[in-house]
């Protein structure tokens, strides 16, 4: 269809009017379901999971491309607006919001991409493009991109022959790879203790098992140039306190990011061991994985721990036909333009369904990803069209070499 920038803007502008806190998306998925029906989709509804998805081309496509955004926001009340006096002439309008960048931004230019392609276009090349803004995203839970991974699953729907992930890379560049994630949680309690008495507290606990993973991260890093590459931890949370029993508590949330292969099963199995020599405790003997939930009894403390939140760290091959599409796209749009890649020390839905499917996958959409989860969250509207041009360019080669 003819989509115009004008049209694009009222998407993009609309959607990120509505908030979209993780795990409260269904009035956002609901409106973006409205507009892919008016913008001419052969189908659109929101699923079980709350994803909004948007389908042109028959469901019978012996091809499926999958654009899979989210379309959850972290929390923060920046106000929607328009801002276009600026003293940066390389800037067009500035729409200011929380998802602007991270990643109605990038859901938006799927959207609106998908839409100018339009459903002939479909019909003649026999493909199906799917559009999902998922949800959950922004949690650990990814509940919206596991959803489809398990509904494109080789069964009862095919395995996609291309994915793009909706994230901020900037119009000119594509994202290949994302490092892998655990979470950690500890909360060690022990008789309360005076401050003036031999214990040092149990708070030492929590705040020596971070020096071990710090310890641990520095040795491994060794030598390796690259974040992508490092492993890259991080102090999410920490407090103390004392309950009515006596006890004192202290917990703490790490945040560990993986490179691509690392032994985490045989990292957690050293952690548990030496957090029980530390207390004083039998060495577990259960299996340790990414999944596990154990308590240690020492002589003098307790410590419960909980490993969850699991990416794998996934990268994609730069030499196959999606990424050659989005190459010649930037070029066809802008000539002159160098393409660029990009590998990033974050995780997104490209953790959940790249090892699952196993079929050429990159993230692109427009926007300075610095600006994530920020105050001053913000979007170019000019690159934003032209990410839309190069989406619809990159699509329309991908169909003629698939």
């Amino acid at each position: 269809m003819t989509l115009s920038q004008q049209i694009a803007t009222d998407l993009i502008h609309g959607l990120v009017s509505i908030p979209s806190l993780s795990r409260h998306e269904e009035a956002a998925s609901t409106w973006l379901v409205d507009q892919m029906e008016q913008l001419g989709y052969d189908r659109a509804f929101v699923d079980k999971a709350g994803n909004a998805v948007g389908e042109i081309g028959s469901p019978d496509s012996p091809r499926t491309v999958l654009l899979l955004g989210h379309i959850d926001t972290v929390p923060g009340d920046i106000p929607v607006r328009i801002v276009t006096e600026s003293d940066d002439e390389e800037h067009g309008p500035l729409l200011y919001g929380r998802g602007s960048v991270d990643a109605k931004g990038p859901l938006a230019t799927f959207a609106a991409a998908v839409a100018k392609v339009g459903s002939a276009w479909a019909a003649e090349k026999n493909i199906r493009l799917v559009v999902v803004g998922a949800t959950e995203e922004e949690s650990a839970t990814s509940k919206g991109a596991r959803f489809i991974r398990d509904r494109f699953d080789g069964s009862d729907e095919p395995i996609p022959d291309a994915c793009i992930i909706g994230e901020p890379s900037n119009w000119r560049r594509v994202t290949l790879g994302y490092k892998g994630r655990v979470l950690i949680d500890i909360e060690a309690n022990q008789p309360m203790a005076h401050t003036a008495g031999p214990d040092a507290g149990v708070g030492t606990i929590p705040i020596d098992l971070w020096n071990w993973v710090w310890d641990r991260a520095q040795t491994f890093n060794q030598g390796l140039e690259k974040p992508f590459d490092q492993l890259l931890p991080s102090l999410r949370r920490i407090n103390t306190s004392t309950d009515d029993q006596m006890h004192d508590h202290a917990a703490m949330q790490l945040g560990i990011r993986l490179p691509l292969d690392f032994a985490l099963d045989e990292f957690l199995t050293d952690l548990t061991t030496w957090l029980a020599a530390r207390i004083e405790a039998d060495p577990y003997a259960g299996v340790i994985n990414s999944t596990s939930d154990l308590t240690l009894a020492g002589s003098n403390a307790s410590v419960a721990l909980r490993f969850y939140g699991h990416e794998k760290a996934w990268r994609s091959d730069r030499n196959n036909m999606l990424v050659r599409s989005f190459q010649a796209a930037i070029r066809e749009i802008a000539p002159g333009t160098r393409p660029g890649f990009v590998s990033k020390t974050g995780t997104s839905d490209m953790n959940v369904v790249g090892p699952a499917w196993q079929c050429p996958i990159l993230a692109y959409g427009p926007g300075d990803s610095t600006l994530d989860h920020t105050p001053n969250e913000h979007l170019d509207l000019d690159e934003y069209w032209r990410a839309v041009l190069v989406l619809e360019q990159a699509l329309c080669n991908l169909g003629a070499s698939l």
